[in-house]
């Protein structure tokens, strides 16, 4: 692996985040965290709306890094990055989607699935990436984590390549609906 980016949308405002503890997790374990703010706006029906979509910032990262990699892996199921694969696949990358078929409404665009060049179902993926839940560590009841102080688990996981000084990189992006990687 060469890099591995995450994007996500994070809300500034908010005291705490619920993707807060995944975000400093990744990047410390040598994630590069593409982040930006949420925007916040009222619709027509007079809702409070809250914006957060990455799809350009993924986009220009993949044509930009394209250039110096062979395979891509995309973990999203939004139709969007259609035109985002058959650009990198005209380029001669190879470019897998990771996402699911599995939940009710499938979480990836047909169109999506059928431009990649391979698509991998993240429920083919649960008995390598899944940690048992017995081998959970005990939580401490107050905070909804283990009882560490950095609410890390004591689990190390670093991209292969990748050292500590944060150069490697993922990809994340947190749509108004969907979280996507690439």
């Amino acid at each position: 692996m060469i890099r591995a980016l995450y994007y996500t949308a994070l809300a500034e405002e908010q005291e705490y985040s619920s993707i807060r503890p995944l975000i400093d997790w990744l990047d410390y374990n040598g994630f590069t965290m593409v982040t930006k703010p949420t925007k916040e706006f009222v619709d027509t029906a007079g809702r409070r709306k809250i914006k957060g979509n990455m799809d350009i910032e993924l986009t220009v990262d993949a044509m930009r890094l394209a250039e110096t990699l062979d395979h891509i892996v995309i973990f999203s199921g939004d139709g969007d990055f259609r035109s985002l694969v058959a650009a990198l696949q005209m380029k001669g990358k190879r470019v897998s989607v990771i996402s699911t078929l599995q939940t009710q409404p499938p979480m990836v665009a047909d169109e999506l699935r059928r431009q990649a060049d391979q698509f991998i179902d993240l429920a083919d993926l649960e008995t390598m990436i899944c940690r048992d839940p017995a081998a959970r560590p005990m939580r401490d009841g107050r905070d909804g984590r283990d009882g560490r102080a950095d609410g890390r688990d004591g689990r190390s996981f670093a991209p292969r390549g990748a050292n500590h000084n944060h150069t490697a990189r993922d990809g994340n992006f947190q749509d108004d609906d969907l979280a996507e990687e690439v």
